[in-house]
């Protein structure tokens, strides 16, 4: 099979013209990032543990119910529908350079390249959550596979996640096992210790992130250089499994024209159907277990590090598949113009809300966050994700009628053209 060929039945044609075409990506590209913000807010607000379990620091009132509902519907998902549109765009892109006569592949590379460093300075200077120098360096492995037909690609991304994350799963399921005996209070003694190492490292972890968080933006910095400064190439390590796979599906569904259109309605609204469905099941089966059990901690981790990671997949896929059926209603419609404005300026627009959150719950900001001496409980942070959206989605359409790009879109650009010689026309934007 070609790496152009379709993998789905075109019989009932499709859902959208080229204008639409061009827009959708960008629109649910938007669609995925919103979504991210809902989870990364609590990041924003507390210590990295605080965003895997609602008693993490503490426990608050109105904290539970939030990070149940956030983590049915955004936890995982979004990030998940984020990172098969980065494998997307990366097709694009190379599509894009080659049509201008540069080797699309190593020019994508270059542009990995500035991405791991953007990535490692956003970390540096603002957010222990950065996600784009993992990105960068999963991209350099997947640009391996950028002319492979797309039935072979989407086959080993999906083997490769399932493979992963069901290894995993197995030593996930005993670690729960270990510690429901050590918490019923019958547990071995070397699982009590394990146990109570991991509350030790649980404290020492909190201990440090406050530190941090409330500190002066400089003091802040040299204490992420000081104590942590590998600690992006340690979130490389602990998502390549899931990020990598999930970049080689999304290029293999860009191929098979999901993105662009090609699939029928009836493909779209059983790939929904199934994805949110299933995916939705499952996650409310999680979300109950953690609840009545009180969000034990090492169950907690095993199920953000690999139990949920199938359920984050179908939903990932089902939003993306229901936002493509929606489409072409949006596509004419001031929603649909502002959404896809948004997800052009996706990385400004991700580099900036790091800046407004950190500005709102950073030490050098209003320090609002967690162990700042100002926080707010954890049960209102649902109340700065409005903001957060409408700082997005505000300036976009206005920016890109007078500039084209976003800021960071530009420098990116101009960064990955620098000395590049093209045949003819512009280069690619992106």
């Amino acid at each position: 099979m070609s790496c152009r060929e379709p993998l789905i039945d075109r019989t009932e044609g499709p859902v959208t013209g080229a204008p639409a075409r061009i827009a959708a990506i960008d629109a649910v590209r938007a669609v995925a990032l919103l979504g991210i913000l809902t989870i990364n807010i609590t990041g924003f607000w507390g210590p990295t543990l605080a965003s895997f379990s609602p008693h993490l620091p503490r426990a608050e009132p109105g904290g539970d119910g939030w990070f149940l509902i956030a983590f049915v519907l955004f936890e995982g998902k979004m990030r998940a529908l984020f990172t098969l549109l980065f494998g997307a765009s990366m097709l694009l892109f190379i599509d894009a350079a080659d049509r201008r006569g540069v080797w699309g592949p190593g020019l994508q590379a270059r542009r990995l390249l500035w991405l791991a460093l953007f990535g490692y300075a956003h970390y540096l200077l603002l957010w222990w959550g950065d996600i784009l120098f993992p990105y960068a360096l999963c991209g350099l492995c997947a640009l391996l596979l950028c002319r492979a037909p797309a039935l072979p690609v989407l086959v080993m991304g999906l083997v490769m996640f399932v493979i992963s994350h069901g290894l995993d799963t197995i030593g996930a399921i005993l670690g729960i096992a270990a510690e429901q005996a050590v918490l019923a209070g019958h547990g071995a003694a070397a699982d009590r210790a394990d146990e109570a190492a991991m509350m030790a490292r649980i404290a020492s972890s909190i201990a440090d992130d406050r530190r941090i968080l409330a500190a002066p933006f400089v003091a802040a910095v040299r204490l992420r250089l000081g104590t942590a400064p590998w600690l992006p190439f340690q979130t490389l390590g602990s998502t390549f499994t899931e990020t990598l796979p999930l970049m080689l599906i999304g290029m293999a569904l860009h191929r098979s024209g999901l993105w662009q259109g090609a699939w029928s309605r009836r493909a779209l609204a059983t790939m929904a159907a199934i994805g949110i469905g299933t995916g939705g099941a499952l996650s409310l089966v999680l979300a109950w277990w953690m609840a009545a059990h009180d969000f034990p901690p090492r169950a907690m981790f095993a199920v953000f590090e690999s139990l949920s990671a199938l359920p984050h997949l179908a939903m990932a896929l089902g939003y993306g598949a229901g936002f493509m059926l929606a489409w072409p209603v949006l596509a004419g419609t001031a929603t649909g113009r502002v959404l896809a404005a948004t997800g052009r300026t996706a990385f400004t627009n991700y580099l900036g809300t790091t800046m407004l959150m950190g500005a709102i719950f950073s030490g050098w900001g209003l320090g609002l966050g967690d162990g700042t001496g100002h926080s707010v409980p954890r049960g209102a942070l649902p109340l700065f994700i409005p903001l957060g959206w409408a700082a997005m989605l505000a300036w976009p359409a206005w920016w890109l009628a007078r500039h084209g790009q976003g800021p960071f879109e530009a420098a990116w650009r101009w960064l990955t053209w620098l000395g590049a010689r093209q045949n003819s026309g512009k280069e690619p934007s992106g």
